[in-house]
């Protein structure tokens, strides 16, 4: 892509800033990243990823997106430890109270590595392209705004000096997070803010890391989803280093206990013989950590009849979803290839045309979060008829998928985005579905 501006500016150094500094370098002369914390050389956990302490995924189609960006990346990944599970045997999901297929059969790759670990990587890919720049332990102080209906610009504050610095640029990036400003600062511009959507779930997971003894065997990825009824789950996840995260989780009240005794006696009712064997032979490595998550959020930037030119909004500060179902940092991927085929149209209009293409994967992992979520009878919400049909079809396929192979992998497609959920419509999955004696 030949270079359409001078400068961009992207406000956050987590998985999504990193990703959309990617895709702008191609298109900038230069890339600055601005980030509050200081970046190690390592992986270590960070002050600004409060999640990161917690189970990640990065699911096939965000891998293969990685890939991509960064060519080799997937190879090196696994190179430097980090785990890959390319077969149903390598899960053990239990999603509504079914245990999905573990025949043997090989699908798209699942990689598994500590948030830490995966943005090291990341990071030092990153630092090596040449017309990028990453500014650490600097404070956002707000935009420039100097030209009517335009952002110019962001005042930053550099920790180790007394002024703070003017950034012009041709756009600025606001990717970080939940926390992002752009709905304050729409407001101080004379702009609307975009309309929101919630769905408060209240869920709290808590995580410990472990060590298992050499002799125990259990899959690589272990996902026991809430139930109606039981709205607790347990996620446990092979990690680089020979190191596994295991994390207890629970809706509205069921809240998991913040000690790893209390996390055993929490999950000892639903979790199987054989991985309550592992996590009672686990050796913990390090203190239970807990986390937070209000509600599944979503900021409607495509609605907006107006937007100032030279900003846009990115990965969760547009969106960001209950985490049990991994999926955000993928749709950061896929947004940032959103944003890189609205680039190659040029810079005019850019932000309605990037909210609009970026609507779209948001939009699936949206509808399937939210279907999830409501799924379960403890999450308050609208249930409106077409969504209750959906969830009880989707059940039935989830049943099937226990003793079919094929319906498995089907639907971890979509659940990986992979694939949109309309193929769980055609005609193959629906009579696999409805005639299966597990379905009906």
């Amino acid at each position: 892509m030949s270079k359409i501006g001078d400068h961009a500016v992207v406000l956050g150094a987590g998985m999504a800033g990193m990703a959309v500094a990617r895709v702008l370098s191609d298109a900038y002369e230069r890339v600055t990243i601005i980030e509050r914390d200081e970046l190690a050389d390592n992986a270590e956990n960070r002050r600004g990823v409060p999640q990161g302490r917690h189970v990640h995924l990065l699911l096939a189609r965000g891998g293969y997106i990685l890939d991509e960006l960064f060519p080799g990346f997937l190879d090196e990944l696994v190179q430097a430890g980090a785990r890959a599970a390319h077969n149903l045997t390598d899960l053990y999901f239990s999603i509504g109270g079914h245990l999905l297929s573990q025949e043997n059969r090989s699908g798209d790759g699942t990689y598994l590595a500590s948030r830490p670990f995966l943005e090291a990587h990341v990071r030092r890919r990153l630092r090596a392209i040449k017309n990028i720049t990453i500014l650490e332990k600097c404070d956002v102080a707000g935009l420039i705004a100097d030209t009517p209906g335009r952002v110019d610009g962001v005042r930053i504050h550099h920790r180790d000096r007394a002024e703070p610095e003017a950034l012009s640029a041709d756009v600025v990036v606001d990717a970080m997070g939940r926390a992002g400003r752009t709905p304050l600062w729409l407001k101080e511009l004379g702009f609307q803010p975009a309309p929101e959507e919630k769905l408060p779930i209240d869920l709290v997971y808590a995580s410990q890391l472990l060590r298992l003894p050499p002799d125990i065997k259990v899959e690589k990825v272990i996902g026991i989803g809430a139930v109606p009824g039981r709205p607790t789950g347990l996620a446990m996840f092979a990690y680089e280093n020979n190191t596994w995260l295991a994390s207890a989780q629970g809706y509205r009240g069921h809240h998991p206990p913040s000690t790893w005794d209390g996390i055993l006696d929490f999950v000892r009712d639903f979790a199987p013989a054989h991985i309550m064997e592992a996590l009672k032979q686990a050796e913990p490595l390090a203190n239970v950590t807990t986390h937070h998550f209000p509600a599944n959020q979503r900021r409607r930037y495509e609605r907006l009849k107006q937007f100032p030119e030279g900003l846009l909004v990115f990965g969760d500060a547009i969106c960001s979803y209950n985490p049990l179902y991994a999926q955000g940092m993928t749709v950061a991927m896929l947004q940032a290839l959103a944003l890189r085929d609205c680039l190659q149209r040029g810079t005019d209009n850019l932000a309605r045309r990037f909210f609009r293409a970026a609507a779209k994967p948001i939009d699936v992992a949206w509808q399937l979060n939210i279907g999830a979520d409501l799924a379960i009878p403890e999450v308050p919400g609208p249930r409106p008829l077409p969504l209750r049909m959906i969830n009880k079809y989707v059940r039935r396929v989830q049943a099937a998928a226990g003793q079919d192979p094929a319906l498995s992998e089907q639907f971890l497609r979509v659940t990986s985005l992979m694939d949109p959920p309309t193929t769980l419509m055609r005609p193959w999955v629906l009579w696999r579905a409805f005639t299966s004696r597990a379905g009906r």
